[in-house]
């Protein structure tokens, strides 16, 4: 753990230097607050979505309709977590191709990110080199768990909270996303007899 302002933070799980707005596949995990059994429950191997889980699966569902650059691959909502394959795409276009980018993730990894540029009068200034991130990964779940936290607390369930932050991990190729992509679909099944 790292000090910020006096107090211990917990470091960024995101590959330092990468930009999360480049085309690609990402494997995405994201747990409620505690990891409290909101979402439903697992029944004979297969997934039983409680109202809020109904939320949930119908605002993911709702991501490539609000951003066109975006497509899903396999996702399943659990009883505590949603795991899903997000893919950014480099174009609408591209998005309605089925094509899931993979190459130049290495290519995509910066040495110095961040720069800073000042001069002797002014104070230093932090300058983005990745330009707008309204359409990153990390945007796209900021407004994916508001877009959900809104309507959970609107039908009456204001208690419900998530974990502050996710786990992603970038896809590198087609062997990578086909393990995930069966991952994700046995993950009820593997759930057994998991106690709240």
């Amino acid at each position: 753990m790292a000090l910020f302002r006096g107090k211990y933070r917990i470091e960024s799980a995101r590959l330092k230097g990468y930009d999360y707005s480049s085309p690609g596949a990402y494997f995405v995990t994201i747990n409620t607050k505690g990891m409290m059994w909101w979402f439903g429950e697992v029944v004979d191997g297969e997934m039983k979505l409680s109202e809020i889980g109904k939320i949930i699966a119908d605002e993911w569902a709702k991501t490539p309709s609000i951003r066109p650059t975006v497509t899903l691959a396999e996702w399943q909502v659990m009883p505590n977590h949603l795991h899903g394959i997000i893919v950014i795409h480099e174009s609408e276009t591209a998005a309605r191709s089925g094509q899931i980018p993979f190459g130049g993730w290495e290519k995509s990894v910066v040495v110095n990110p961040v720069e800073t540029h000042g001069c002797a009068s002014l104070p230093e200034k932090t300058y983005n080199q990745f330009g707008p991130q309204r359409n990153n990964l990390g945007s796209i779940i900021r407004g994916f768990k508001s877009a959900c936290t809104t309507r959970i607390h609107n039908a009456g369930f204001s208690d419900f909270a998530w974990q502050g932050r996710f786990w992603d991990r970038i896809i590198r190729d087609q062997g990578e996303l086909e393990r995930i992509r069966k991952y994700i679909i046995a993950n009820p099944k593997k759930w057994g007899d998991r106690r709240r």
